[in-house]
């Protein structure tokens, strides 16, 4: 095997990020991912974020690289038949529409099922796909909202804010793959497939899982923090007399180093601070201390300082200095790809690194419907004289 999932087929209908996040990995690591987008505009998500001269957006082409794109008109019957005899030969169908919408068209898990019992259906949804908030429409935003999320992201001041990237959407796509590569173990076992509900709510709630755990038994509330930490101190950003500083003294034993690393020995065994607990019993007034101390060198003299000693340090980069950051740099973390449209342009590589079958930017992001007949041809043997005819009716989108 080149790749870990060389010979998986996903079926992906899914739209804007938590589904498409999560074929992204899954064609990262060698699946046969088809993205399958209704006619017209296709996936809202081409629509979203900055677009270059050619006028395909950065966001949608980070996204997608190495599916291959077909338009299918679902709500044609005889498109539901093209879909279905996907479903026959596929591993994986993976969805994020609103939770029943797919059954009201007849192509839910049930009917997934009964043309293909190995098939693994996921579908990732806000809330889940039952309870009370089921059908409700969501978004990252909003989901970000309900968890809590927003209400212990922001300043110390009590603003909040929504996460600076869309974690709730994103964790749900992780989450779901995870599941699809679980769900795919066991049907290597048993040849059953079997249904996935991924909901972006509880995939926040796990984020929160240590602060909800506080909660319980203290019963206070989480509040914003900015950079802080609840659970620990000092960890967090400080000013220096250049570039803040990002700090993270996260043991007894880091503590017992960074004291005198920063000329003040004396913080070690004062009983204030002796403990991680007696630190965050007297929070304000060591915070105040240190903050003084790190006013008084820049940061490039502070980072070697704590280098030195081993303790965690780091410098608060924008985007634009973490595309040139060295570390990027040395590990080729971002790669370039040839773009049907758009020439070449560079994207973020696959995150996770496997010695044996690595995962591989292989192609870039399908234009609208590009691949339509070749899979029609690849998948399910059709000829020139019938993709012409299905085009002719409607199913593949306007003549």
């Amino acid at each position: 095997m080149r790749q870990a999932l060389e010979g998986i087929t996903v079926l992906d209908l899914s739209h804007a990020l938590a589904g498409p996040f999560c074929s992204m990995m899954l064609a990262d690591h060698g699946a046969n991912v088809i993205k399958l987008e209704p006619p017209g505009g296709g996936d809202i998500a081409r629509a979203w974020g900055s677009r270059g001269p050619s006028g395909d957006a950065g966001y949608f082409i980070g996204l997608h690289r190495n599916k291959r794109g077909i338009v299918v008109d679902l709500k044609n019957p005889r498109g539901k038949e093209i879909f279905l005899r996907l479903v026959e030969r596929a591993d994986v169908v993976l969805e994020n529409y609103r939770v029943g919408a797919l059954r009201k068209l007849g192509l839910g898990y049930e009917v997934a099922k009964s043309v293909n019992p190995g098939i693994i259906y996921c579908s990732i949804s806000g809330f889940g796909q039952d309870g009370p908030y089921c059908d409700r429409p969501a978004l990252d935003l909003i989901l970000q909202a309900e968890s809590g999320m927003i209400s212990v992201t922001g300043s110390a001041d009590g603003a909040t804010a929504r996460a600076g990237v869309s974690i709730a959407d994103m964790t749900a796509g992780l989450n779901a793959a995870f599941a699809v590569m679980a769900a795919l173990r066991v049907k290597e076992k048993t040849g059953r497939g079997q249904q996935v509900d991924i909901s972006m709510m509880e995939g926040q709630l796990a984020l929160l899982g240590t602060m909800i755990g506080d909660y319980f038994m203290d019963h206070q509330v989480p509040r914003p923090m900015g950079t802080a930490y609840r659970s620990l101190l000092p960890y967090q950003t400080f000013h220096t007399r250049t570039r803040d500083l990002a700090l993270a003294v996260g043991s007894e034993k880091l503590w017992k180093d960074f004291c005198p690393a920063i000329g003040c020995p004396e913080l070690t065994d004062d009983p204030r601070y002796r403990t991680n607990q007696d630190r965050r019993a007297n929070r304000a007034s060591l915070l105040e201390r240190l903050q003084e101390v790190f006013l008084t060198k820049p940061y490039e003299e502070w980072e070697q300082i704590m280098l030195a000693a081993g303790i965690p340090v780091g410098a608060i980069n924008d985007i634009a200095q973490v595309v040139e950051h060295p570390q990027v740099k040395a590990r080729g973390s971002l790669v370039d790809v040839a773009h049907p449209r758009a020439g070449k342009v560079r994207i973020v590589g696959p995150a996770a690194r496997l010695s044996e079958t690595p995962a591989a930017v292989r192609s870039a992001s399908p234009l609208l419907g590009q691949h339509t007949e070749e899979v029609m041809r690849e998948l399910l043997d059709l000829g020139s004289e019938q993709i012409a005819e299905l085009r002719a009716s409607g199913v593949f989108g306007a003549s």
